[in-house]
């Protein structure tokens, strides 16, 4: 890569489609054939603070406000070890996978995406048939899980201006729907490097506004009595305890670092770790900040959603403006984690449909583009209208998906690609860290798919939740 970086005519590279497949021509032998996945949807242009925002906005995100719920499964002790464990243990695995991404790129096969750095590291089986499978379930439950919860958020703000309003919860997810199938148009990955840094002040701006409402109302008589005592029984309070994990590590989850280290123009070298540095400047403010204020406000009351303890029984704690406030702060930035959460789908709809060999903008790309990315945003809205008791799904994605792809495979890589001394602390903090996360995934998995169970006699297609 380094011919490339000093190469008289990297100025000119990227200036125009053609020139986008003589940059990616270097790329690796997967890439010698045009791929216009690779050309369009993961090009790279960007420096280490456009990264900085991509991974902001894909981990720093609105299911934050579900960490005070988390905590009524663990207590304050285990709440805050758990909070601190997920951000060194994604703050190194994040940092490892893109060490070995650097390293493949100074050997001349720059990786772009997750699963071709599976073929070439695991084999062609494990790319095809698990990481590729596991990313794009991911991936593709979070736009769902986005498009739900923007629905819900707006749906709240319309229970505060008509109490009794007849609008049910399925027309305001295709609302959100509608705006997600304007921005799914963007072409590629770089092109969000302006909202993405509009995301990350907008997730700054909720967190903001719901650590102070935590405090205001946990300083009134209005909130609940605190209570911090851990509640069911024995068997409910151990599966809530894996619940808890898998919240918060879904909560940490990216599952989309190489796409996001694709958009970094080279030289890659040392640009990722920046960028994870301004990331995780902002989710320490971020989730800390939530996570304390609200569960020390609402104690074991703290809902799904610290948003909805904002209002008890119809009636807001706190003005009703700020309220409106706050939910229109996270629905402006569920729409950019949703389209961030479309790109790996995009990139393998382009390779699908798109001509590499004709202009990005041709009307041979942009029909099909337009046509299979309104489709998939349809199917995703679609889904989310119907199955409201979508997060419960995606507590099963979250231990099938996240803790594979962001706390096991990264460790893995590593130790496969650099070969530590089997004598090293790399070497056995590595397999502890695949270890412990493998069974923490498999119990995570479990006690999920025992809460559908639970929760299934509650659940109507296109219901009013």
């Amino acid at each position: 890569m380094g011919s490339l970086g000093n190469s008289a005519n990297s100025k000119a590279v990227h200036e125009a489609g053609e020139d986008d497949y003589d940059h990616h021509k270097h790329l690796s032998p997967t890439h010698q054939q045009l791929d216009a996945g690779a050309l369009f949807v993961l090009k790279s242009k960007g420096s280490w603070l456009h990264c900085g925002y991509h991974l902001t906005t894909s981990i720093v995100a609105p299911p934050l406000l579900s960490l005070p719920f988390a905590f009524t499964f663990l207590g304050w002790a285990a709440g805050i070890i758990s909070l601190v464990v997920g951000a060194l243990v994604t703050f190194y695995s994040y940092n490892l996978l893109s060490l070995v991404l650097e390293h493949h790129a100074q050997l001349g096969r720059r990786h772009l995406r997750f699963r071709d750095m599976a073929n070439d590291i695991l084999g062609q089986r494990w790319g095809r048939y698990y990481v590729g499978p596991i990313q794009f379930m991911v991936c593709y439950g979070a736009v769902i899980a986005c498009t739900l919860l923007g629905g819900q958020c707006m749906k709240a703000i319309y229970l505060l201006s008509q109490p009794n309003g007849s609008m049910k919860l399925y027309e305001f997810v295709i609302i959100f729907g509608l705006l997600m199938l304007v921005l799914a148009q963007i072409p590629s990955f770089h092109s969000l490097r302006h909202i993405n840094l509009i995301s990350l002040f907008l997730c700054l701006a909720y967190s903001a506004c719901a650590a102070a409402a935590s405090i205001y109302i946990g300083n009134s008589s209005k909130g609940p009595k605190k209570d911090y005592g851990l509640k069911g029984d024995t068997e409910s309070r151990i599966f809530g305890i894996f619940n808890a994990i898998a919240i918060i590590a879904t909560t940490y989850g990216n599952g989309i670092i190489p796409e996001i280290q694709a958009t970094i123009a080279p030289p890659v070298k040392g640009k990722m770790f920046k960028g994870l540095c301004v990331c995780y400047t902002v989710l320490i403010i971020t989730f800390f900040t939530v996570a304390i204020t609200g569960y020390w406000a609402f104690g074991n009351h703290s809902e799904g959603l610290l948003l909805s303890n904002f209002v008890d029984d119809g009636n807001p704690l706190v003005p009703k403006w700020f309220i409106l406030m706050t939910n229109l702060f996270t629905i402006l930035q569920l729409s950019a984690v949703g389209v961030v959460y479309l790109q790996p789908t995009n990139e393998v709809l382009e390779r699908t449909f798109a001509d590499p060999k004709s202009k990005e903008l041709s009307a041979r790309n942009v029909i099909p583009r337009v046509v299979s990315r309104s489709l998939s945003v349809v199917i995703a809205t679609t889904v989310a209208a119907m199955l409201p008791f979508f997060g419960d799904i995606n507590a099963v994605i979250g231990a099938f998906g996240f803790m594979p792809l962001d706390f096991i495979l990264p460790v893995v890589f590593f130790n496969l690609t650099f070969k530590p001394s089997k004598r090293s602390l790399v070497f056995w903090l590595n397999v502890s860290i695949a270890v412990v996360f493998s069974a923490l995934a498999i119990i995570a998995a479990i006690a999920a798919v025992r809460q559908i169970v639970l929760d299934a006699k509650t659940y109507r297609l296109f219901a009013n939740v």
